[in-house]
């Protein structure tokens, strides 16, 4: 019977047989592989095209914190700096401030620092010698300045008062008045 059903086209068992089996199941994987890939391809995509969207967010998230964070300490660097100019004395804060900003700096520990001719100091330092340096940001000393001309109180006979310029005094006191005012006017515009 073995024979009969070997020539009936029976294929027997060997490697012939093994070889088309495997051959079989290798073409039903790859094309279940080629049927599930294009799936594949697409969710990998979508999920790169994701994570390149949540990396780029992350990188503008940073460079922006850096940015406020730089302004936040230049604001506060700019705070201190005419604080400490204000407590000096100085009356031209924005114009003093302009001349030092570029030379004070932030240390690693947080300290305000001042480069100058005379090496790193702290800020208080560094701003005291500059207004030592610079006295022309403090205030004048002297109460008149240039321009200014002292009136003396008893040069001539001066009996009018300004307390008694009113309207409706009498014609002579009037006229008293404005003389006394044209004589005042006429020594200052002279002494010029």
């Amino acid at each position: 019977m073995s024979e009969e059903t070997k020539g009936m086209g029976e294929v027997p068992e060997t490697d012939e047989r093994r070889a088309v089996i495997r051959q079989v199941i290798e073409e039903f994987i790859n094309l279940q592989k080629q049927n599930a890939e294009p799936a594949y391809k697409a969710e990998l995509m979508e999920e790169r095209r994701k994570r390149e969207e949540l990396e780029r967010r992350l990188n503008e998230l940073a460079e922006e914190n850096r940015r406020q964070r730089q302004l936040r300490e230049e604001a506060e660097k700019g705070a201190a700096i005419r604080a400490e100019l204000q407590r000096l004395g100085v009356s031209k804060v924005d114009l003093a401030f302009k001349v030092v900003k570029d030379d004070i700096y932030r240390t690693e520990d947080g300290r305000l620092m001042g480069r100058g001719e005379h090496g790193e100091m702290s800020l208080r330092e560094y701003l005291t010698r500059f207004v030592q340096e610079n006295p022309e940001f403090l205030p004048a000393r002297i109460g008149g300045g240039s321009g200014t001309v002292e009136i003396p109180r008893n040069a001539g006979t001066s009996s009018i008062e300004l307390e008694r310029i009113r309207p409706g005094m009498s014609r002579e006191e009037a006229e008293r008045a404005r003389e006394e005012i044209v004589r005042i006017a006429s020594q200052l515009l002279g002494s010029r």
